[in-house]
């Protein structure tokens, strides 16, 4: 059975930096891609960052470049998301997804339940 199970959402203030993690399970780490996307309210879901757990491979969304980093632990099949500085506008639930045979996860063919990330002004 396939899984990606995000932690680490919760209450945040402005400025804080806390830490997404994604531990997946039911498939080969190695040959997918591992991103973050989020959805705040009344707005469509976006990527936010992603890696390649084959190379490393990175990506971001301007809206967060400087400022989240993401990170992959092969050996823990585990992928995390630190966020810095964060601000109010990065409220949002936050999804794990893993796309296969790709570097940066568009269509992704799992998801995870998502956790919120509320950041108080």
């Amino acid at each position: 059975e396939v899984q990606l199970v995000e932690s680490g959402g919760g209450l945040v203030q402005a400025g804080g930096s806390p830490r997404l993690s994604c531990a997946a399970s039911g498939f080969t780490f190695d040959d997918y891609a591992i991103g973050w996307f989020r959805q705040a309210p009344g707005k469509e879901r976006e990527g936010v960052s992603c890696i390649s757990s084959s190379d490393g491979s990175t990506y971001y969304a301007d809206s967060v470049k400087g400022r989240f980093t993401i990170s992959s632990d092969n050996a823990k099949n585990t992928v995390y998301l630190q966020m810095n500085s964060l601000k109010p506008e990065d409220t949002a639930v936050y999804y794990c997804a893993a796309e296969k045979g790709t570097q940066v996860a568009v269509y992704p063919d799992y998801w995870g339940q998502g956790t919120q990330v509320t950041v108080s002004s």
